[in-house]
């Protein structure tokens, strides 16, 4: 209060008001340009203080703070600092100033009955070192525990040494404003001594401390801005009366530009002020060792943590003494040795007892927890690397109860954690952490099996699905189109009759699928396709007759439902287990909410099935291997290869920021590398003999997908060579186009053309060689005893006035 009515009073007679002492963070908040602070503030320091937590990963870390306006100034700032390292303040200790040492004893006594071993103490000397001793007393400092002072103590060290704390403070981490050696200052550290005993001859070890090197600064700022405002002139402030305050300085407003731009090496290092506060700092980080402290590192706004002051890589902290004379870094946390075990929840469920049984003995009025999740929680208990005690309770499951109640029950402390077959679901971690997954699961779909017997009469027809029948079909319609486009004006087996030209076209077409055509191709744009066809045809009658032997030969369990939208489209409907996350899915699917049926066990689940109350069952793989896993239901059921929803898999339920999380996760680990896992596994999920999956098929069809690059090469040479065809056609036709004589008309010239198209073309090389082979196919050779002639040539007369050569074979009598 008296630093705020200062600040007022300075900041309405426009004086600037310069204090050595004043630290609380509070100050900060007037924003009086009247007002100099030439010390640290006392936030400034939870930076450093947070990368010392960041260093040796401490989790948790409880403030001890003295109840005033000193002490609470810095918790806000070091809950924000705090929380940028990922950690986190469980519980405020709070003790007044005038507590007895009884009080501080209890509260001491409290937080030893926490898990939480790492203390920030901040508070006056005085208070401190009470707390110190108390904490020795009663046992708070030895090995395990870490102590940190704040500034609030170690700027005033040389108290700690008068009243000779320091043995209950062995191991303990301090931070404090760092003062650069220098020849000036000890210098006046020797005539500041000499004085302050020349003037208090009774008290002796006495050491100026950093308030008064901050004073001395100030000062000789004060100095160097009045002379810079007045010079060497007499000063005053030029004051004015006015009413109804009274004086108002009239040189104030120049002061503080003044003192703004003032930058010296003072004492306590390069002095200056930015917005009224002197520049960061580096603080110094050490470590109470026997009779003193040893220097292990700094800490500066610009690198953190760092060996020397002026260096500009960061760097780990020295060697460290900590409490109880260890060396060991502590994990920062602990199990109380005088608090209570671990009270884990355990649901009991009504099925799938594989995986979490709770049984009560009414005899012996005990309750025993098997299982599957059971056994991996004691075998990673065994490998911790400290032991946890622990006690299962039973946490009773109703009817349309869901998981999400388990992981209130952790959220609101009533337990201190849950074990069981609890799936790690985004939503849920909002409220609770999650170990690592200790079994892996995906949310799949299980519909029942039947065996397709193959005696149809159709089944010739399966083997293809209908786009590749339909593209097939259309396609020998268009390679025969196309051959008689390019071969019926040179190839005679290509002319006729209209339905002559139809019937061979078509024949040629389909015959070459399986290399039963008789007909010669002629053209080479024709024999290209022709190469390219039976190509195709190859391909697919070969994998034709593949599919048809495997429809035939193997036998075929395929699903009665093969996808969700089949599902949805049919209507029909769909189970899932009671109390899973695995609702939403189906919801999220868009499935009717009467079409959702429920079922608690796998008995049930297999009623269902055999009643027709469903077609398929939707749940995570853990529990759907374990129904399958039955001989009677392996060989009736089966998994859809899609669709698969991923989840995480089985996690244990800690509260949020529990320590031992990360713990529990790294045996967990261990475990599910080792031997062990495999053996829990084949204790509860034992394995049926089951038809092999690759039986399992759904569908064997093939489809238009798997050839449509052999249909595109095929389409796109037939229609090069339709394209070279009719171009060479038209070019051929250029005069009937040309046509000048105005008494034909375009529809006769196109008539022409079509008749000229139908003709068979005399000028073709191709039809040339095709009349020679046949002539050579017609001669007539007579056998006949003894020798025979070699042919003689008769000229004969062309009746179409064409001379040429006839041959004939005679034989003698």
């Amino acid at each position: 209060m008296q630093a705020n009515f200062i600040i007022d009073l300075g900041n309405k007679s426009q004086v600037p008001i310069i204090s050595f002492s004043a630290t609380s963070p509070f100050l900060s908040s007037m924003r009086s340009p009247y007002f100099f602070r030439a010390t640290q503030n006392d936030s400034s320091q939870v930076k450093a203080i947070s990368s010392i937590v960041q260093a040796f990963r401490w989790r948790e870390v409880v403030p001890i703070y003295v109840d005033n306006e000193f002490g609470e100034g810095v918790i806000p700032y070091l809950y924000d600092a705090l929380e940028e390292v990922n950690a986190r303040i469980p519980y405020k200790s709070i003790i007044s100033p005038g507590s007895t040492d009884e009080e501080i004893e209890i509260e001491l006594l409290k937080l030893m009955l926490m898990q939480s071993r790492v203390f920030i103490v901040h508070m006056t000397p005085d208070l401190g070192s009470r707390v110190f001793d108390i904490a020795t007393k009663i046992g708070m400092m030895s090995e395990g525990y870490v102590w940190i002072i704040t500034n609030g103590m170690t700027n005033l060290w040389s108290l700690i040494h008068h009243y000779d704390h320091m043995d209950s403070m062995q191991g303990v981490l301090g931070v404090r404003n760092y003062v650069p050696k220098s020849k000036e200052l000890e210098n006046f550290k020797v005539r500041w001594k000499r004085k302050f005993l020349q003037d208090n001859p009774s008290m002796v070890n006495v050491e100026l401390d950093i308030f008064g090197l901050w004073s001395y600064d100030a000062t000789i700022a004060l100095a160097m801005a009045v002379e810079e405002v007045l010079g060497t002139t007499n000063f005053n402030f030029g004051a004015s009366n006015v009413e109804p305050f009274g004086q108002i300085s009239q040189n104030g407003p120049k002061l503080i530009q003044a003192l703004s731009r003032i930058r010296f090496k003072g004492l306590s290092g390069e002095f200056g002020f930015v917005n009224g506060q002197i520049e960061s700092p580096i603080f110094q980080i050490f470590n109470v060792n026997g009779n003193g402290e040893k220097g292990i590192g700094f800490w500066t706004s610009k690198y953190g943590l760092v060996k020397r002051p002026n260096s500009t890589s960061r760097a780990n902290l020295g060697p460290i003494t900590w409490p109880g004379d260890s060396h060991s870094i502590p994990k920062g946390w602990e199990i109380p040795k005088n608090g209570t075990k671990l009270k884990i929840g355990v649901p009991q469920k009504k099925g799938f007892y594989e995986f979490i049984k709770v049984t009560w003995d009414p005899w012996t009025n005990s309750t025993t927890f098997t299982g599957s999740c059971i056994d991996v929680f004691h075998e990673v208990m065994k490998v911790m690397p400290y032991p946890v005690p622990y006690d299962f309770y039973p946490i009773p499951m109703d009817v349309d109860e869901s998981y999400n109640n388990l992981i209130d029950q952790v959220f609101f402390e009533k337990y201190d954690a849950v074990v069981g077959d609890i799936s790690i679901v985004a939503n849920r971690s909002l409220f609770v952490d999650f170990t690592l997954p200790f079994i892996e699961s995906t949310v799949v779909i299980v519909v029942p099996i039947r065996n397709n017997t193959n005696d149809n009469a159709w089944v010739f027809v399966k083997p293809l699905s209908r786009d590749l029948w339909i593209t097939s079909f259309c396609f020998f319609i268009f390679i025969a189109f196309v051959f008689w486009v390019l071969e019926h004006k040179i190839n005679e087996d290509f002319r006729g009759p209209p339905f002559h030209h139809v019937g061979t076209s078509f024949w040629f077409s389909f015959s070459t699928m399986i290399f039963a055509h008789r007909e010669r191709v002629l053209s080479n744009p024709a024999r290209i396709v022709v190469v390219i066809w039976c190509i195709v045809g190859l391909i697919l009658t070969q994998s034709y007759t593949a599919s048809l032997t495997s429809l035939l030969i193997v036998q075929q369990l395929q699903p009665t439902v093969t996808n969700v939208n089949e599902l949805l489209r049919n209507g029909e409907n769909i189970g899932y287990q009671d109390g899973s996350f695995v609702k939403g899915i189906v919801q999220r699917l868009k499935f009717d909410p009467s079409k959702m049926k429920k079922y608690i066990s796998s008995e049930v689940l297999e009623e269902l099935f055999t009643n027709g109350s469903i077609a398929a069952a939707i749940d995570e793989i853990p529990y759907m291997n374990m129904f399958l896993n039955s001989k009677s239901h392996c060989k009736k059921y089966t998994i859809l290869a899609e669709p698969t929803f991923k989840t995480d898999g089985f996690g244990f339920v800690f509260p949020k920021g529990s320590l031992l999380v990360a713990d529990i996760s790294r045996a967990i680990l261990n475990v599910t590398e080792s031997k062990r896992i495999g053996d829990i596994e084949n204790t509860w999920n034992k394995q049926a003999s089951c038809p092999d999956s690759s039986t399992l098929i759904p569908s064997n069809r093939l489809s238009l997908g798997s050839f449509w690059g052999l249909f595109l090469i095929t389409g796109v040479t037939a229609i090069l060579a339709l394209v070279y065809f009719a171009t060479k056609f038209l070019y051929e036709q250029r005069d009937v186009l040309r046509e000048c004589n105005p008494e034909i008309s375009i529809w006769k010239r196109m008539l022409q053309i079509l008749r000229n198209f139908d003709q068979r073309d005399l000028t073709s090389c191709a039809l040339g060689q095709r009349q020679l082979i046949e002539e050579d196919q017609n001669i007539e050779i007579i056998p006949i005893r003894g020798v025979v002639e070699a042919p003689a040539e008769t000229p004969v007369e062309d009746p179409d006035g064409i001379s040429g050569v006839a041959t004939s074979a005679k034989t003698k009598n």
